[in-house]
């Protein structure tokens, strides 16, 4: 009895004890797919690098992008991450044909399929990745497939991510999708798809992240969309048309809504605040009238809020105090009236600064950023805000801010407009700033001497106003500071030397005043004159009073800051050491 017992235990120890190594068949495979891939690449150093654990004589499993599950004593290959194995700084190759990776798909244990970013060229490997059943998940994007979503697709059982965005897929989205019954995010953005959007997409019940953005859908807003339970809807880029039902804004799930750069019209419905849990509220280059409604003030995470080119209208604003993490606004581009309200370039209107600009507390400290974390499936994802269309005057020159340039800008720009009054001094509570413009207006009284304080400033041009008195010593702290620009205005004595101040010599920065003098120009200075001091209370903080703005944040100008996009796009995090492509950033 004993030895049968021992003998049992034996068996039992063999079933269940994980082998070393990987099966052989799928090690052959993954060899096949590397011999191919590095002959189509030329052996360069950077696709070599991608490889180097990858040889006959190790365990698959302990390769570099390549994961196993060990499901009844024995390993298999379930994970493979393949993303971005090309050079993306170099042009060669500049494609990649889908017959080099036709040995994976023999790989039929796979549950997670990472294929993006490659340069894959030809529609035939999307048939081929039919016949993996097991997929969870299955990413595409960024390559160059050209053909449209094959109808088999919806065979993929067990998906419940699918990302072929950015390729050139065309026709439309085919019905065979709403098979996929564990769906929970589509991507399909960045591609030439056409027709409506498909009215099976309800049958998702388990969808929670749609992006069918840049493409050529056409049609109306469906009011059964309104009544879906999803996190970030994203349709921007279409050329779609309609007003927005009021059932939208009663999904308290709804974290990002993206309908930019379509043809929708109609005013807000006035319920819009109900929707709580929204980050991100991207509604520009529309048709939308009206005012703003006031319970848009009432979403206490929204982060990010673009409602620029449009034709709203109004003399109040929504009073935003209460919602701590907003960073950017940009309301430029409306009929917005009145003098209670303020914009940037675009509007033309007239009023005073608010004093209240101190409580924009995203500007107040540099943030970390714009992001969002979610445990979502196989790995986390990640919101990055596209503002490819954002373009500002920075330092004298007009630019877009990118992606990936974002996280270093934070900006204020009040520019070109009929502002009166004088400039608050609670501006200088905003050390985060790197760049203010209020040029080409209509301020008047001293420079505050607390904008001094800005310590990170870059940029601040105050040009094109009547602001009198002396240039406040207090700039000459500002280390960082490159362009200083006070021309045309009234400002008289001695300008600030020392520190950057000293570097800051270009006449034309001062032109048109009325009594400058210092090395910076030339222009001698009477004997021991100084710089002017002005007075211990400087302005009176009248920029008009804002009651109803507590946040201050004026239409139209913008604050960016964080690892943002007007995308709100959420991305897969890529593995460790895994460079990302530099993409086009825009919603």
């Amino acid at each position: 009895m004993a030895k049968v017992m021992s003998l049992l235990q034996l068996v039992l120890v063999i079933l269940f004890t994980p082998s070393l190594c990987c099966p052989e068949d799928q090690k052959q495979a993954l060899l096949h797919f590397k011999a191919s891939f590095l002959n189509a690449t030329a052996y360069s150093a950077y696709s070599s690098s991608q490889f180097e654990s990858w040889n006959s004589s190790s365990d698959c499993c302990q390769w570099q992008r390549v994961k196993c599950t060990s499901p009844f004593g024995s390993k298999t290959v379930n994970s493979l991450y393949l993303s971005e194995i090309v050079d993306w700084e170099s042009e060669e190759p500049r494609v990649l044909s889908f017959t080099i990776f036709t040995p994976l798909f023999r790989i039929r244990s796979l549950t997670f399929l990472g294929l993006n970013q490659n340069r894959i060229q030809g529609g035939e490997l999307l048939a081929s990745i039919l016949n993996l059943k097991e997929l969870e998940t299955l990413d595409l994007s960024n390559n160059s497939l050209s053909m449209e979503i094959p109808i088999d697709t919806g065979n993929l059982s067990n998906l419940n991510f699918l990302d072929f965005s950015y390729n050139k897929l065309t026709g439309t989205i085919p019905s065979s999708i709403q098979k996929l019954t564990k769906l929970e995010t589509l991507w399909l953005h960045n591609n030439l798809l056409t027709g409506e959007i498909p009215d099976w997409i309800p049958n998702q019940k388990t969808l929670w992240n749609l992006d069918l953005s840049e493409n050529q859908l056409e049609g109306m807003f469906p009011p059964w969309l309104a009544e879906m339970n999803l996190y970030n809807l994203v349709l921007s880029d279409n050329n779609l048309k309609g007003s927005l039902p009021p059932s939208l804004f009663n999904n308290t799930n709804l974290g990002v809504l993206s309908l930019s750069r379509n043809n929708f019209y109609g005013e807000l419905p006035s319920n819009i605040g109900n929707a709580s849990a929204l980050m991100a509220l991207m509604l520009n280059g529309n048709n939308f009238s009206g005012k703003v409604p006031e319970s848009i003030a009432s979403i206490s995470k929204l982060t990010l809020l673009d409602l620029s080119n449009n034709s709203f209208s109004g003399n109040t604003f929504p009073n935003f105090s209460f919602i701590q993490d907003l960073q950017i606004i940009d309301f430029s581009s409306n009929e917005f009236s009145a003098s209670e309200f303020l914009t940037s370039q675009g509007n033309h209107l007239v009023g005073e600064i608010p004093a209240k600009f101190k409580n924009l507390a995203g500007m107040i400290e540099t943030p970390d950023g714009f992001s969002y974390y979610s445990a979502f499936g196989f790995e986390s994802f990640t919101v990055e805000t596209k503002i490819n269309d954002v373009i500002v005057n920075w330092k004298k020159s007009k630019q877009g801010l990118s992606f990936n340039n974002l996280k270093n800008y934070s900006l204020l720009d009040l520019s070109m407009n009929q502002l009166s009054g004088e400039i608050p001094a609670s501006l200088g509570s905003l050390k985060a700033l790197k760049l203010l413009n209020i040029s080409h207006n209509n301020l008047s009284g001293r420079v505050p001497a607390s904008l001094g304080d800005l310590e990170n400033l870059e940029s601040l041009d105050l040009s094109h106003n009547n602001l009198s008195g002396s240039i406040p010593q207090s700039l000459a702290k500002l280390q960082q500071l490159t362009i200083l620009d006070v021309s045309n205005n009234k400002l008289t004595g001695k300008i600030p030397v020392g520190s950057q101040m000293d570097t800051m010599d270009d006449p034309n920065f001062y032109a048109n005043n009325s009594g400058l003098c210092g090395m910076q120009i030339r222009v001698p200075c009477p004997e021991n004159l100084s710089p002017t001091y002005p007075p211990e209370v400087e302005s009176k903080e009248t920029w008009f009073s804002w009651e109803g703005v507590g946040i201050g944040y004026a239409v139209g100008f913008f604050v960016a800051v964080g690892n943002l996009y007007l995308i709100g796009y959420f991305v897969p995090t890529k593995p460790p050491n895994h460079r990302r492509q530099q993409r086009r950033q825009r919603i």
